[in-house]
């Protein structure tokens, strides 16, 4: 049995919404001088690349497979691996609101989430927690259950 679940997240959108605010009355208002031409030139590649890192960090896929659970952002990059015998216990939890999204150090580990508050919190055998945000917490568990040697309780 494979899990395979991709959660999105739609603030690239938005963000999309907000460069069109920002970069369309800097150019209409933009003088035909080189101070004006640099300046627009600045504000667009910096939004490009904001746009880029957000789309890029907007999908987060989870694997659950017979050699454990992978996440990983976008085409693939940045990606977790947790093997399946690594993984001694695990729960539903939420998140706080001030976690965030994206890949966070928080207060007892490491989280991976794109959007919302629901994620499941790996323990693992070194001793360090890992969370993974997902829309989905009770599937991503039972495939956790149904590929590892853990019993739930």
């Amino acid at each position: 049995m494979e899990y395979r679940h991709a959660q999105y997240s739609y603030l690239w959108v938005l963000l999309l919404l907000w460069f069109a605010a920002v970069i369309v009355p800097v150019v209409l208002l933009a003088d035909d001088d080189a101070e004006s031409t640099w300046i627009v030139a600045i504000t667009g590649t910096v939004l490009l690349f904001i746009g880029v890192v957000t789309f890029w960090f907007s999908r987060l896929t989870v694997v659950v497979d017979a050699h454990g659970v992978t996440c990983y952002f976008g085409a693939g990059r940045p990606r977790r691996f947790m093997a399946d015998h690594a993984i001694i216990g695990l729960r539903k939890v939420r998140n706080k609101w001030y976690y965030g999204w994206g890949i966070r150090k928080i207060s007892h580990g490491w989280m991976y989430n794109v959007w919302g508050l629901d994620a499941v919190e790996l323990d693992m055998a070194d001793g360090t927690k890992f969370r993974i945000g997902t829309d989905e917490p009770d599937d991503l568990i039972a495939a956790i259950y149904a590929t590892t040697a853990l019993r739930p309780g």
